[in-house]
């Protein structure tokens, strides 16, 4: 059997080239301010493959994503081994677009503390008096840059995300920056009131998009997963302070609360994690992973 290399590897997951295609694997990795603990999460990287699966396969009506398989079987030899079950996507190669396409309903986080200081998220101003957690009026669209590895992304406001985008698609900058403006938002009201009626709350997210060879878009990367989303518990859900989630929220406040962590985790904070990301699966979408 071939052994293959990755072609690319973020902080949780590996891409390898795979001719026509590429295949995105979630492996059970976990990040916390953006560095790699020592922690593995079991089945969290199989948590996050099936999530994106089943939203994709949700708004194919409103957009087509990137995905082709989930089944190791359709995949190259080296791909049909335990470690890469569940976790592996075959999926279309994409120009991908410089843009991390944010979307925050509720205000917590970031856009909590920019609110604080001068009542605006992003160079949007919003309404006065809201407070933490407060679901707002409309969700807003807050797109960043994407940082390389170790770098954070910076927040930009619209007007800069048509310049940005101008750099790269020279006539095209205006054009895609409402495309992805416009999707993103379609995307997080489909899938939020959907999510809600589960009882999750899809506090904020961001997608990743890319252009396919006919020059459509299309979504990239993962989709409404608990990396790339806040997901909230709508069942004690109250403005006014942080609420709890279902992401790796126990891994922050544990690694907050011991500075000399080194960055491990007891294996007490590692299942609870793990238990998080595996209920959410089950509530989105009623079945056990």
């Amino acid at each position: 059997m071939q052994e293959l290399k990755p072609i690319k590897e973020g902080k949780v997951r590996e891409i390898y080239d795979n001719g026509d295609s590429l295949i995105m694997v979630a492996t059970d990795r976990i990040s916390c301010f953006d560095v790699i603990l020592h922690n593995e999460v079991t089945k969290k990287g199989t948590v996050l493959t099936q999530m994106s699966k089943f939203w994709f396969d949700m708004t194919k009506d409103i957009l087509p994503n990137h995905m082709i398989s989930v089944d190791v079987k359709d995949m190259p030899e080296f791909f049909q081994q335990p470690k890469y079950e569940g976790k592996s996507m075959m999926c279309k190669k994409l120009q991908m677009l410089p843009i991390e396409c944010i979307v925050r309903g509720y205000i917590t986080g970031s856009g909590w503390a920019s609110y604080k200081e001068n009542g605006t998220v992003c160079g949007i101003t919003l309404p006065e008096g809201l407070k933490e957690s407060d679901k707002l009026p409309e969700p807003i669209y807050t797109p960043s840059t994407k940082a390389e590895i170790g770098d954070h992304d910076e927040n930009i406001s619209f007007e800069q995300s048509i310049a940005h985008l101008e750099k790269y698609f020279p006539g095209k900058g205006q054009k895609y920056a409402e495309l992805l403006r416009d999707n993103t938002i379609a995307l997080y009201k489909k899938c939020a009131e959907y999510a809600l009626s589960k009882g999750i709350i899809i506090a904020d997210t961001k997608f990743e998009f890319g252009l396919d060879e006919e020059g459509n878009l299309v979504i990239g990367d993962e989709m409404l997963t608990p990396d790339s989303s806040r997901f909230w518990p709508a069942d004690g859900y109250e403005p006014g302070h942080g609420q709890p989630s279902f992401d790796k929220q126990f891994a922050r406040d544990w690694l907050k609360a011991n500075p000399d962590n080194n960055w491990t985790l007891p294996q007490e904070i590692v299942d609870k994690t793990i238990d998080k990301y595996l209920q959410a699966y089950k509530m989105l979408t009623g079945k056990d992973l």
